[in-house]
């Protein structure tokens, strides 16, 4: 399995980029977001998934931990394959994504191409009580703060609290944010009013 991979960007085309290194060029699919971080002519680092199938071997590059692991959660999906997790993490970042999944918002996913809602919501069904137990940049000690008090909260605010860490406030910051807010508020809107007090902080 390769890790990782570290080279000069020779080749760059839509959900493209060919790295190489020691003299061997590796063409990576990835995503907008990632093409955005690289330059040609310039060294880059990718961390790497492997895709083997019976009739092709693809190689996956990726800018960051947090986008990887997104593209492996969404590629566990039934009906989900690497064309479409590639379509949904160039519309939305690893925090965006986790947010949308965390609230429940399939509209957004189906913005992006090749994917219905079908799709959408199973991928909110499959990966909405996963979302949080992945690498997505959250400090294991935040996870262990939101399951001492999911018990005293509602589903919602639970799950806006975890949102927010998502996004990189700490689990303090989050309940302090929500804190005197309807815990019956959809979690999108317990997620917007919260960025609101964290913002005019």
């Amino acid at each position: 399995m390769i890790y990782s991979l570290r080279g000069k960007i020779t080749v760059m085309e839509p959900n493209l980029a060919v790295i190489e290194c020691g003299g061997v060029g590796y063409a990576c699919r990835t995503t907008a977001y990632t093409l955005s971080q690289l330059a040609m002519g310039e060294e880059a680092f990718l961390y790497t998934h492997m895709n083997v199938r019976e009739d092709a071997v693809e190689l996956f590059g990726f800018a960051d931990t947090a986008e990887l692991n997104c593209y492996k959660m969404l590629t566990s999906v039934s009906g989900v394959g690497p064309k479409a997790a590639l379509s949904i993490l160039s519309d939305l970042s690893p925090q965006g994504f986790a947010l949308c999944v965390a609230g429940g918002d399939s509209k957004v996913l189906t913005r992006s191409q090749g994917i219905g809602k079908k799709i959408a919501d199973r991928i909110i069904l499959e990966l909405k009580d996963k979302i949080a137990k992945q690498d997505t940049n959250i400090p294991a000690e935040s996870y262990a703060q939101l399951s001492q008090t999911s018990a005293a909260m509602g589903n919602n605010m639970n799950e806006a609290v975890s949102a927010l860490v998502v996004l990189g406030f700490t689990n303090q910051q989050a309940q302090k944010a929500l804190s005197g807010l309807d815990p019956d508020m959809p979690v999108g809107d317990l997620v917007k009013e919260g960025l609101k007090k964290l913002s005019s902080l």
